[in-house]
Order: C-alpha cells, then structure tokens, then sequence
C-alpha cells in the first residue's frame, strides 16, 4: 500500500504524520519506507539525526524528490508492505506524481482557515481515495467538534480521526525521535494509531 501526505501548503505536519504512521506500521511487524519527496529534506534530516543517536532505524527512509517519483517508487513498494509518501509544499509535479503513484491520500490541514485544500488537481485520478485529516488541532473537545463539523463539508471528506497539537511531536521531530519513545506520550500515540487503523479500514 502507498499513502501519500500531500498538501501545497507547508507547516501542516506532512513529515511529522508520516514519520508517526510509519513508525505505528513498523511496530505492527510490517516492513515500512517513508518516501521524502520534499527537496527540503526534513525526514532524511531526521533520519540522519537518529542514526548520529545510534537510536534504532525501526524503517527506510529514502529520499526522492522528482517528478519521476511515480515510477521510482513502483519498485521501492514491491519490497514492503507500506510505503509512505512525505511529499512537498508548492512544487506542483512531484505532488502529481505522487499522486499518480498513491493507493491513499491524507491531506493534512490545521484549523481555520483550512489553507491549501485546493492542493493538487485531483483530475490525475479522480477514483483516488482521499481524507483530510486534522492536525494540530486544540485539545478541547468541543473544539475538535468545531472544527470537524467545518470540515464535513468539504470535498475530500475528513476522517473521523484527529491529531491534537502536543509538543511531544514537536520534541520528537527535533530529536530523531517518535512520540512513542518520549515520556507523556501516551495520547500522542493513541491518536496516530486511531490515525493508521482508520486509513487500513478504507484501504482495505
């Protein structure tokens, strides 16, 4: 399966969601690359950071930002179970590669505004399955349920998932980590995984 997390806009939380849903996978037993199609870098950045920290490579990340990405990683998704797209903001063709390439799309928005829904033209495949999902939400719940209602109008739809903003993520990020290997992490991880099973459940 190849998911994508794909939205124009930068500083929604591309990389950290798909280090965080990679990092779920792999401790589920399942054989996991995390595809850096962002010139930027910043899961390859973080990836370097870990293996300065001698910490465990729980997965492959790879980095391979062109708009060639969507026959390059035909061959990178034959050797796992789940390869997961981080791609990049405002660089039109490698998105649309990845789109060409992609079982599944996240499209990871904060709150309102809701800046960059109109990421990509979905034209590429119009049967594409694709979610927003909402990231670094306030904790409050009669917040997220603001928020998702606003969201239940929009075209993707939004899963019923959420991820709250908590800086163990932030944390995590800047030291080559997973929320799940710092303390005070136990929401975190519960949200990523509520995240993963949920898009298991429309891939499947």
């Amino acid at each position: 399966m190849i998911v994508a997390l794909l939205n124009q806009q930068g500083g929604v939380g591309k990389t950290t969601l798909a280090l965080h849903l990679a990092g779920v996978w792999a401790c589920q037993g399942r054989r996991v690359a995390v595809i850096d199609a962002d010139p930027d870098a910043c899961a390859v950045e973080w990836s370097e950071l870990r293996a300065q920290e001698t910490l465990p490579s729980r997965f492959t990340v790879i980095a391979i930002a062109r708009d060639t990405l969507h026959r390059e990683l035909a061959a990178v998704a034959r050797d796992v179970d789940r390869a997961i797209v981080d791609g990049p903001s405002h660089i039109e063709p490698i998105t649309r590669s990845a789109l060409m390439a992609a079982d599944f799309v996240l499209v990871p928005v904060q709150p309102p505004p809701f800046q960059g829904l109109a990421f990509v033209e979905t034209t590429v495949r119009p049967q594409l399955r694709i979610r927003l999902v909402l990231n670094r939400c306030k904790r409050r719940a009669s917040v997220k349920r603001d928020l998702s209602q606003a969201l239940a109008d929009y075209d993707p739809p939004a899963p019923t998932s959420s991820i709250a903003e908590r800086a163990v993520f932030t944390e995590a990020m800047e030291n080559g980590r997973l929320a799940f290997e710092l303390p005070h992490s136990r929401a975190a991880v519960q949200e990523i995984a509520a995240l993963a099973a949920e898009v298991e459940r429309i891939v499947s």
